[in-house]
């Protein structure tokens, strides 16, 4: 590569979380896929296995044994594609994992939707036009539906390892749940 040539953008952060607490640094992500998984001798990607354990006290974190028992289901984790039509997840993991995202949402639905992903199954998490036809019509993505806790971004996804959340689970919130991931989306393509 030339030092002239442009250096290409990260198209996500990816942040992990445990209960309300982000555990290590913001993960940026320049390749067109990733593979975020827990503990895997060989491979690349994100390894949450080596990011270091909150410690006890406070919301959660490493010293949990919530926590402890949702990160060994994490394992193969999943694989975020970036491609022409939005952001694919695919469920490499034994377990299910949960998914929300403004372009998941039913449009005019004023209640949070968290979608199941079962293990060898994918899943088309965010939609880059309908995530831009929301922002234009100023449809339901731009108020957000009713998210009772935290800010509300219209370009992240939200990740669940094993623990759903949301209207139909005991866990209202997504930090409620042990293990999670924040997609972080960089739109300005």
């Amino acid at each position: 590569m030339s030092p002239d040539a442009p250096k290409q953008s990260h198209w996500c952060y990816v942040a992990y979380w445990e209960h309300r607490t982000r555990v290590g640094r913001l993960y940026a992500v320049y390749e067109h896929a990733v593979s975020i998984f827990y503990d895997l001798p060989q491979g690349t990607g994100f390894c949450l296995g080596q990011l270091s354990p909150t410690g006890g006290g406070g919301g959660g974190g490493g010293g949990s044994t919530m926590v402890q028992r949702a990160r060994g289901k994490i394992g193969y984790g999943i694989l975020l594609s970036n491609e022409p039509d939005g952001v694919w997840a695919y469920n490499r993991s034994q377990h299910p994992v949960f998914v929300n995202s403004p372009t998941l949402d039913v449009p005019g639905c004023r209640s949070l939707v968290v979608r199941k992903v079962m293990p060898g199954y994918s899943i088309k998490v965010f939609d880059y036009e309908r995530s831009a036809a929301l922002r234009h019509t100023g449809g339901a993505a731009a108020d957000g539906p009713e998210v009772p806790e935290g800010p509300y971004d219209p370009n992240s996804v939200r990740i669940s390892f094993a623990k759903g959340w949301g209207p139909c689970y005991s866990r209202q919130f997504i930090t409620s749940c042990p293990c999670w991931l924040e997609i972080l989306l960089n739109n300005h393509r």
